[in-house]
């Protein structure tokens, strides 16, 4: 099953998101000139947060499809069902972006089978079209329609890459995490939380990001700072914020939690 959702464009209500470098201008370019944008980086450093800024600053409709090993071509363009009355078809998410000129939005794209991808190629270069062969329609795509595509580099291998004639289709945004300065910015403004209760969360992560290739299972990210610091507004105590938020979310190894709380204590405080 596909798992998807749809935000319909809110002009007052645009997610928060501060550029780093250029990225904003980047995107509407690429949209402005209907090319597809691959967003690569490490989990939780934002690239969700800046499509769905995105969508919303171009007023366009987003459809978020979280990729899997199981996700198929007609995941994405639809499928006949059964019911009371007969069969009947269903438009998929990509194809529902299509017809509504949205921004259809894959994350961890490397996730999906291999076969998926193909399905890509056609609206990712000049034709712009998407054939619906159980349909026996094509479908063109209008100018506002766009494609992003994100994945993660540093938890690729062989088995799960985008094929460089693939990568090669899409203007291509590199994401990592942002400065602690800046990282500071974004907890305050998402949580409300004081700057001095955030600055231990922020060069904790900093801490573990350190460590995080040989030791961890991933980095924690900027998301994983900002729910530590929801929770601390919520009364919770920093340290079992810190361990339910954090430190648990990268690693499930007792004896590794019980180290990384070790440096929580220290930089964090009892």
């Amino acid at each position: 099953m596909t798992l998807l959702s749809l935000q319909t464009p809110n002009t007052c209500d645009i997610p928060a998101y501060i550029e780093v470098d250029q990225e904003v201008a980047v995107f509407d370019m690429a949209w402005r000139s209907r090319l597809p944008v691959l967003l690569k980086g490490p989990t939780g450093c934002g690239k969700t947060r800046f499509v769905e800024h995105m969508a919303a600053r171009l007023k366009r409709p987003l459809f978020t499809v979280s990729c899997h090993d199981d996700l198929s071509a007609a995941d994405l363009i639809g499928r006949h069902l059964i019911g009371v009355d007969g069969t009947y078809w269903v438009d998929g998410p990509l194809t529902q972006a299509v017809r509504q000129g949205g921004i259809c939005y894959l994350d961890e794209v490397v996730e999906a089978r291999k076969d998926t991808t193909v399905v890509l190629h056609s609206l990712t270069d000049d034709r712009r079209m998407l054939p619906i062969d159980r349909l026996g329609v094509v479908l063109e795509a209008p100018p506002e329609f766009m494609l992003v595509v994100a994945y993660n580099p540093g938890y690729q291998h062989l088995l799960k890459a985008l094929k460089p004639s693939t990568r090669q289709r899409f203007v291509s945004l590199a994401f990592d995490f942002p400065s602690a300065d800046l990282e500071l910015q974004i907890v305050v403004a998402e949580t409300g939380l004081a700057v001095a209760q955030v600055k231990p969360l922020v060069t904790l992560a900093r801490a573990l990001r350190q460590t995080a290739e040989h030791d961890l299972d991933a980095a924690p990210g900027t998301r994983l700072i900002v729910d530590v610091a929801r929770l601390m507004v919520q009364g919770c105590a920093a340290p079992l914020a810190c361990r339910v938020g954090m430190v648990e979310c990268v690693t499930d190894d007792p004896d590794m939690v019980r180290s990384l709380m070790q440096v929580v204590r220290a930089i964090v405080g009892d």
